[in-house]
């Protein structure tokens, strides 16, 4: 069976005719839309200019406000008093569970949180009081507080 030839809409040679004409139809569309911004910037000049010092004010106010606050860096990667920390012996998740205790979490939510099972708070609970000296979490973290551990 021989080849067929696809069907052309177009007779052959035609198409930098078609490109050109399609360029040229792209510049004109696109010099009225300059046109209509030149009008549009015409009348809406007053906000324009507002719009221009307020996103101008505003970058100025988070660059200024970094630099002031520091934007969280420089900020003491090990929270709390790490000389008692280190005399007590309390690990890092233990310091993050005594945080925790201290925002009125339970077990289940503190579990919840750190991604591990309630037992492993339980027993990160009870180093806690056995480290701080304290027998109700009330107690561990008014000594925490105290130590400097925790805000």
């Amino acid at each position: 069976m021989p080849k067929r030839r696809p069907i052309s809409l177009m007779p052959r040679g035609a198409w930098p005719s078609v490109l050109a004409y399609g360029a040229v139809l792209a510049a004109g569309a696109g010099l009225l839309q300059w046109l209509e911004y030149r009008q549009l910037a015409r009348i809406h000049s007053w906000e324009i200019q507002f719009a221009l010092v307020a996103v101008l004010f505003l970058a100025l106010g988070v660059w200024a406000g970094t630099r002031l606050v520091g934007g969280g860096r420089g900020a003491a990667a090990v929270p709390g008093n790490p000389a008692a920390r280190t005399a007590l012996g309390i690990s890092e998740r233990e310091q993050d569970v005594l945080a925790l205790l201290a925002g009125g979490l339970s077990n289940k939510e503190i579990a919840a949180r750190l991604n591990v099972s309630p037992n492993t708070v339980k027993t990160h609970v009870a180093r806690l009081f056995e480290k701080l000296g304290a027998r109700r979490r009330t107690e561990a973290i008014l000594k925490a507080r105290e130590l400097g551990l925790i805000a």
